[in-house]
């Protein structure tokens, strides 16, 4: 028996996220001896930083059905289809703003999907301030930020703000795990996955 997981990016922290959740989840999914095969291909979320949790959101979720209509077209099949993404978003508490960095993931079947986040990480105002006020993409921010390149496809910006004690990886090995909660602990989900449009 083979697992096929399909994986809506080419980046290294994603790709190493879903291999950690699916070697660990890999029995409680019912693929105890199966090898597994990894499709990995680079599709757009369609924002390039996300703002909001909505933003967040569909951005995971259009990079599955993206993923799907592509797998599709090659005439190839998998198990499960993975699309992840990481930005901001705002909560205001005691009449201020405060900016967090999540990750999201969302996890199809093929027929329907789950969503899973991980923790968040607040902002500093230098960084929100560049990134929410001036509208600039995150990744150039932190790397300015950090006088370092290509942070988003190494510790990410998670990293940074946690002296690496919770890496980019890591954050979407959270959003993983909860997101296919529902195949996994399909009895408590018993009443099956949201169905695809």
């Amino acid at each position: 028996m083979k697992l096929i997981v399909a994986i809506a990016s080419k980046r290294g922290p994603k790709i190493g996220a879903v291999r950690n959740v699916i070697d660990r989840l890999r029995a409680d999914l019912g693929y105890a001896s199966a090898s597994v095969d990894y499709l990995t291909y680079d599709i757009d979320g369609g924002t390039a930083m996300p703002r909001t949790l909505e933003e967040l959101m569909t951005g995971a979720e259009q990079r599955v059905m993206s993923l799907q209509a592509l797998v599709r077209k090659e005439g190839l099949r998998a198990d499960y289809f993975i699309g992840m993404e990481g930005g901001f978003h705002q909560v205001e508490h005691h009449d201020k703003l405060c900016t967090f960095l999540q990750s999201w993931a969302y996890v199809s079947n093929g027929e329907g999907g789950y969503f899973g986040s991980s923790g968040d990480v607040m902002i500093p105002d230098v960084i929100s301030h560049q990134v929410m006020g001036l509208r600039r993409e995150l990744g150039v921010v932190i790397d300015d930020v950090t006088s370092k390149t290509d942070i988003r496809s190494n510790e990410g910006t998670w990293g940074v703000l946690t002296k690496n004690h919770l890496t980019r990886q890591q954050s979407f090995e959270i959003a993983l795990i909860a997101a296919l909660a529902p195949f996994y602990n399909h009895v408590l989900y018993k009443s099956g996955p949201v169905k695809e449009i």
